[in-house]
């Protein structure tokens, strides 16, 4: 299987689909296609049958783009990649930078799909996608796209590693809701695998995602925080108020639901009734778990870090420096 790698020799957490999963999710797209397309056909036979043959035939076409063309192209651009078949087999079209599609990538892919699956019942493009090595027919290949798992076995999931103590409920008040989905994707992936990426790849790519977040938030990074605990804290700032919304919807429904779990062994933050750090009560609880994050590399020649004053720096068990 190959994987996906970002510009920055990232691997990210996407599997390419594997032909069975996509023939019986195009059998799926087929059969709901041919359906309409068959009974918007009778309705339009029914309806024009004082119109002469020119006009027949010339409706018969623009039914056959708008429906078996046009369809699919409309379907996998507003859903972002996910038609019927593939959302019941839990695949996706994405671009090959894991991006969503839009609309000239799926334009592409429809045009292409008349050709090597209506015109020849889909043999060109079952070919083309056991030749190639990530599965891909010739439209993923023209659009620039790529169909890919959704779904994975839950034993593979990696946690969010927790950010250092003292970043607990610092960004209690920043604003997330201009955040995208797939930024937060993007960090997330980072901070699962940081640990497995080069120092000088991991810390630029710490760097580029909390820019971005910060220009998201419209909060700059603060001063003397390193990069991956900034993006740490704020992820863990946004599962405590996910937790909360949980919480708080269970105890309208139900008021005798017990609140989330102190103590951080399940890995989600834990909330507070009254009185916790930051807005709304909510105090995020850390995990007993040490990770080291990738950090600015420095001289390999130097013997060691001081401040100011000549005293040693020392480093806390999470690999996080608390600012000065």
């Amino acid at each position: 299987m190959s994987e996906l790698v970002t510009g920055d020799a990232v691997v990210l957490g996407l599997r390419p689909a594997k032909l069975p999963s996509r023939a019986l999710a195009l059998v799926i797209d087929l059969v709901v296609v041919w359906t309409v397309f068959i009974l918007v056909s009778i309705g339009l036979t029914v309806a024009t049958v004082t119109l002469d043959e020119a006009a027949s035939a010339a409706i018969a076409v623009a039914t056959f783009l708008l429906v078996l063309v046009g369809g699919p192209i409309a379907v996998e651009t507003l859903s972002h990649g996910r038609s019927l078949g593939k959302l019941a087999c839990g695949l996706r079209v994405v671009r090959d930078d894991g991006g969503p599609i839009r609309f000239r990538h799926a334009l592409v892919r429809g045009a292409m799909g008349v050709v090597e699956i209506l015109m020849t019942l889909g043999v060109v493009a079952s070919i083309a996608s056991l030749v190639s090595a990530r599965g891909r027919r010739l439209g993923d290949v023209f659009a620039g796209t790529l169909v890919v798992r959704e779904r994975v076995p839950s034993g593979r999931g990696v946690a969010v590693p927790p950010p250092p103590p003292w970043m607990v409920g610092r960004f209690a008040g920043l604003d997330l809701s201009a955040v995208p989905d797939e930024l937060w994707l993007a960090i997330r992936q980072y901070l699962t695998r940081m640990n497995q990426l080069d120092a000088e790849v991991g810390w630029s790519l710490a760097t580029r995602l909390s820019g971005e977040l910060a220009a998201r938030t419209g909060v700059p990074v603060p001063e003397g925080v390193p990069a991956a605990a900034y993006l740490a804290g704020v992820v863990n700032e946004r599962q405590a108020r996910d937790a909360q919304r949980v919480f708080a919807a269970a105890q309208r429904v139900s008021p005798d639901v017990a609140g989330p779990p102190l103590g951080g062994q399940t890995g989600l933050p834990a909330v507070a009734q009254s009185g916790g750090e930051g807005a709304g009560g909510v105090r995020a609880a850390s995990a007993p778990m040490e990770w080291a994050a990738p950090v600015e590399p420095v001289n390999p020649g130097a013997t060691g870090v001081s401040r100011a004053d000549g005293s040693p720096v020392r480093t806390p068990g999470t690999g996080f420096a608390p600012p000065a």
